[in-house]
């Protein structure tokens, strides 16, 4: 082989020394004879081409001849056992279920409005008072009754204890006396529906509707109130994940507006499939200290449907399938130093991860796998094991 370069280069020199001594290069350029030197150009470009020609015929014939030159090269990695958790991947709205308009009970004008946007109030707070058309008086009234009809009834409890008096006077004083409390009762229950009170804590986030207003039972919007601290993000999985997506799972939730990745559990698996779309609800609790969560803003979730701590994860790029529609790698066997045998292994396969896949059979712990070369290698075949540093 090294003679056959030997002879070319030899050739080229003879070629070259016997142009010199008609005339070379530099003498032709220095007559400055525009034709003379194309002449000479053409010459050096048919013999370029004519040495190119003969370079590819040897190195051909070096590759059939040399059985190194023939072996492919490739590079391997080794398989192991890994932690695989593989989310699937759906977009929802959050919500709260402590989020408000607040209406009055009560028919009348607003007269008075203690609290104002953004203010916090507590539980049982009083957020605005409504005229109650005199029913105070009135309540007032009932309860000098019901005092009277109470001692009136207490006297005749202890004549009656003393075997002194009718049966009867007794329990009209007892009649009486019950009656009256029952009248009270209910009064200050209408009394109490003027008063209008903070169902939960929370933030007042609007004010409705301004003092001097008049108002009436399911009519009038007085207030919004919220509470942002108990917030979830509801939204709707495909039925085919209802054994795998359940209570406790795993979630990954970014707000793409706020820029922000939180990591959150299922709180609440829906046992109901949606016969319109094959869905079921699930519920995402998400803890918002900061406030900046808000109710409808829209988030991404990647939730955990399957988890496996020993997988065996393998680039989708070197699976290969045959005529079967079996799915297979190459792997290496007899391997000494950087010299091994190709091995074709049937696998199958599970769930994705970006680019790569899990393998549930075929592949074990430890072995090594084809990668670079693995769609240009065949089983049995001799290759050399590149080392890439």
């Amino acid at each position: 082989m090294k003679y056959i370069y030997s002879l070319v280069l030899v050739s080229f020199l003879l070629t070259s020394c016997g142009g010199n001594k008609k005339k070379s290069v530099e003498d032709i350029i220095a007559t400055n004879d525009l034709e003379l030197i194309r002449k000479k150009k053409t010459e050096l470009d048919a013999s370029a081409r004519d040495i190119s020609m003969q370079l590819k015929q040897l190195e051909s014939t070096i590759k059939t001849l040399d059985p190194q030159e023939k072996i492919p090269l490739i590079t391997t990695f080794t398989a192991k056992e890994t932690a695989f958790n593989h989310f699937v991947e759906l977009q929802g709205n959050v919500s709260t279920k402590q989020n408000l308009v607040v209406f009055p009970e009560y028919s009348g004008v607003l007269t008075k409005v203690y609290v104002k946007e953004g203010q916090k109030v507590g539980k049982g707070q009083i957020l605005a008072k409504i005229d109650d058309g005199g029913l105070s008086q009135q309540l007032s009234q009932l309860k000098i009754q019901a005092d009277l009809a109470k001692t009136t009834f207490e006297r005749q409890e202890r004549l009656w204890n003393q075997k002194i008096g009718s049966e009867i006077q007794y329990l009209q004083a007892k009649a009486t006396y019950e009656s009256q409390l029952e009248a009270t009762k209910q009064l200050q229950q209408q009394v109490g529906k003027t008063v209008v009170r903070a169902p939960f804590n929370g933030t007042i986030d609007d004010v409705i509707t301004e003092q001097g207003s008049v108002v009436g039972p399911g009519q009038s919007q007085l207030f919004r109130i919220v509470n942002l601290d108990d917030m979830y993000i509801e939204t709707d999985v495909p039925e085919r994940y209802v054994s795998d997506i359940v209570k406790g799972k795993k979630v990954k939730v970014d707000f793409p507006v706020l820029g922000k990745e939180i990591e959150a559990k299922v709180r609440q698996a829906g046992n109901f499939i949606n016969p319109a779309n094959r869905t079921f609800k699930v519920e995402v609790g998400i803890s918002n200290k900061d406030a900046s969560i808000k109710p409808n803003l829209t988030a991404k979730l990647k939730i955990n449907d399957y988890s496996n701590e020993k997988a065996i994860l393998i680039p989708q790029s070197i699976i290969s399938e045959n005529a079967e529609g079996q799915q297979y790698v190459y792997t290496i066997t007899d391997k000494v130093k950087d010299k091994a045998k190709v091995k074709r292994v049937i696998i199958e396969t599970g769930k994705t991860q970006g680019d790569y896949i899990e393998v549930l059979t075929g592949i074990e712990n430890g072995e090594e796998i084809i990668e670079e070369g693995a769609r240009s290698v065949k089983q049995g075949q001799d290759v050399k094991i590149l080392v890439i540093e």
